[in-house]
């Protein structure tokens, strides 16, 4: 950042016990805003001065008030709240477009961040079917739950299936102790969390316990006719052939599926058997069905993680 070019702005807040929860322990926030902004802050008592380029400080400053009020309210501000502040105050509030590139449910709102992920948006907006292939933390899962619940949430389906092959590593089903609940529980870990993002705890419990949330292997959806509903299948790299082409038949009246997987994660004996692979060359060409493939330019987990999936994909 050339001196020359630079200006600078200043903000003053009326709590300071507010001021010092949004800046973080050891002003983490501050140095995560400073880093995404290019821009360098300086507070002293509830004033605050920010330095940068004009676009940048103005930037900063409608971030600082946007997170000033979350933090008043009690949200825990952290680098991903930034992010999403971010992201959604990006949004050109005039631009039905725009608008339809936000997931908005009670707890939270959800905003893509990679172009691919505004793609993986606007077919979910768009297709009834859809696929959604990548490397962990890409936020394929998270956002297939967020698009589901906010569906719930608005009356336009009356129920969500979450499903998944019981195959893991070599385990199967039949050889784990408990339950059915109790067996594909751990298996589901990664949407149970996303739902708790999205809902209140005791909310999701309640949903689950009286059917309005159903958790299920994939070999449950045999015989079934989905209709209301949104249907997620998560870890689709696992599934056979046979039971792709059952799990998507199994589409009713005013509902929606996504697919989910990682091609690189492929569990099963042979590769070539994977459902998920024979549906990218299968159905890619109807048009009521939507393919996107992410990578690791839409990792959104820690910065770490971008560079671990490019180490291993690079000693293919």
């Amino acid at each position: 950042m050339s001196i020359r070019s630079t200006e600078s702005i200043h903000i003053e807040f009326d709590d300071n016990s507010i001021l010092s929860s949004l800046f973080g322990v050891n002003d983490a926030n501050i140095r995560t805003l400073e880093k995404i902004n290019e821009v360098k802050i300086e507070y002293r008592g509830n004033k605050v001065k920010i330095v940068g380029h004009k676009f940048s400080i103005e930037e900063t400053r409608r971030e600082l008030e946007n997170l000033f009020e979350e933090a008043k309210k009690g949200i825990e501000i952290d680098e991903e709240k930034i992010k999403d502040t971010k992201s959604l105050l990006s949004l050109d509030s005039n631009s039905n477009s725009q608008l339809d590139l936000l997931i908005q449910t009670k707890k939270r709102k959800i905003i893509p961040r990679s172009n691919n992920q505004k793609k993986y948006f606007q077919l979910l907006n768009e297709k009834n079917i859809v696929f959604a292939v990548g490397p962990a933390g890409t936020g394929k899962t998270f956002l297939a739950v967020a698009k589901a619940v906010a569906a719930l949430q608005k009356g336009l389906v009356n129920k969500i299936i979450l499903s998944r092959p019981a195959v893991e590593a070599g385990e199967k089903l039949g050889f784990l102790p408990g339950d059915l609940k109790d067996k594909v529980d751990p298996f589901l870990r990664p949407i149970y969390d996303a739902l708790y993002d999205m809902m209140p705890f005791d909310q999701v419990e309640k949903k689950i316990n009286n059917g309005i949330i159903e958790i299920a292997p994939i070999a449950f959806m045999r015989g079934r006719t989905l209709e209301n509903c949104f249907v997620i299948l998560d870890e689709a790299q696992n599934t056979s052939k046979i039971q792709m082409k059952m799990f998507l038949t199994r589409l009713g009246k005013n509902s929606q599926m996504v697919v989910v997987g990682d091609i690189t994660q492929i569990d099963l004996v042979s590769k070539n058997d994977s459902g998920l692979l024979d549906a990218k060359v299968k159905l890619s060409h109807i048009k009521d069905i939507g393919f996107v493939f992410l990578n690791d330019k839409d990792v959104v987990r820690h910065d770490l993680v971008k560079k671990i999936i490019n180490a291993y994909d690079s000693k293919k």
